[in-house]
């Protein structure tokens, strides 16, 4: 089975401590390990690392690189810019497909899942449930809170000749607001998007040829290009008319045969501040401190300051993230928001703190 991680991301929500230089996915967030190299290692458990592919732009690649050194040079699948998970995963199956039969699990480069040994079951029945059937198959969690943050998935509760937890999908729905949510987990037939994915390579190519034409066209001239010196020209014109599109939307949500595996391993997407504050275990007044702080009266609150003292008095709900020569204050549950905060410095031109 081959396993692919999209590295691409930039890690906006995690600003200023996530940056262009060093996003998200190569920081230390928890423990001494960067995020993707933990999610190499769940991944070299199940198989060798010929394997294992990491797909992002050349600069990454190469910090990457750093970071997990037992992968080799044809492992990492340059992408000239970020175009969303479709074009990314696809040119990671034009790449795998050798044959028909060959399996491929699709993994974001930065989540969090503390039971490495139920998250390997689930992929190898995922792999099972692509070997015996033509399908889609995505990780569904199950849902602990009414998330607002999150996609969601509908499926069928019941499909004959398949395994308990694996189920039809019915809708994909984006990012509810909260009583939507809320009516989603009282049905019990909703599951998290984890954005996990196992299928076979020729399958998902094609679906793709189906639903997104031009991208299979512009993936086949790549194809053609393969193995020559014009692979690298012919890779940067066909990627700069590639509309970039998300796999949920341009093929899952299209597709008849998706279903889904309800796991149970200990996942968070760690999205934002404030899901990094759930993750971390709380002092008796519901503060998380982590580096050089100095707080009175102050609950409920998360403080990052590695490199300089942060003192804080008299604050309730906030985040407050100083690194980097940068201060970040807000309140937690206007975590999300870090995105447009992102969004006017680029606006503004100021490259310096992006």
């Amino acid at each position: 089975m081959h396993h692919v991680i999209l590295a691409g991301g930039s890690g906006t929500r995690f600003w200023p401590y996530s940056r262009r230089q060093k996003p998200k996915q190569l920081l230390s967030i928890l423990g001494e390990k960067s995020m993707i190299r933990l999610t190499y290692e769940r991944l070299a458990a199940i198989s060798p690392d010929d394997q294992i592919y990491v797909v992002a732009s050349e600069q990454l690649c190469r910090l990457i690189k750093h970071d997990i050194p037992e992968l080799a040079k044809q492992n990492f699948i340059i992408e000239p810019d970020g175009k969303n998970t479709a074009p990314a995963i696809a040119l990671a199956a034009l790449q795998i497909a050798r044959n028909d039969d060959d399996i491929m699990g699709i993994y974001p480069a930065d989540h969090l899942i503390r039971d490495e040994h139920s998250f390997c079951a689930s992929v190898k029945l995922a792999a099972r449930q692509v070997q015996s059937t033509p399908s889609l198959v995505t990780m569904g969690i199950q849902p602990t809170y009414p998330a607002t943050g999150y996609g969601y998935i509908q499926f069928l509760k019941s499909v004959q000749g398949v395994e308990p937890v694996i189920h039809k999908v019915k809708t994909f729905t984006e990012k509810p607001g909260l009583e939507t949510a809320k009516g989603f987990i009282k049905s019990g037939d909703y599951l998290w998007n984890s954005g996990m994915f196992v299928w076979r390579a020729k399958v998902i190519l094609d679906s793709i040829k189906s639903a997104m034409p031009g991208l299979y066209s512009a993936l086949m001239r790549i194809g053609d290009a393969s193995g020559t010196s014009a692979y690298k020209d012919v890779l940067t014109r066909e990627w700069q008319n590639i509309r970039p599109e998300s796999i949920d939307y341009g093929i899952l949500e299209k597709s008849k045969i998706v279903y889904t595996i309800s796991v149970e391993f200990g996942w968070s997407d760690l999205g934002s501040w404030r899901s990094l504050f759930e993750e971390l275990k709380a002092d008796a007044d519901h503060n998380v401190f982590r580096g050089l702080v100095s707080a009175s009266e102050t609950t409920n609150s998360l403080v990052f300051s590695p490199d300089h003292l942060t003192a804080v008095f008299g604050m309730e709900n906030v985040a407050v993230i100083n690194v980097q020569g940068v201060t970040l204050v807000m309140p937690l549950d206007k975590a999300e928001k870090v995105k447009d905060i992102v969004n006017r410095l680029k606006e503004e031109q100021r490259e310096e703190f992006l």
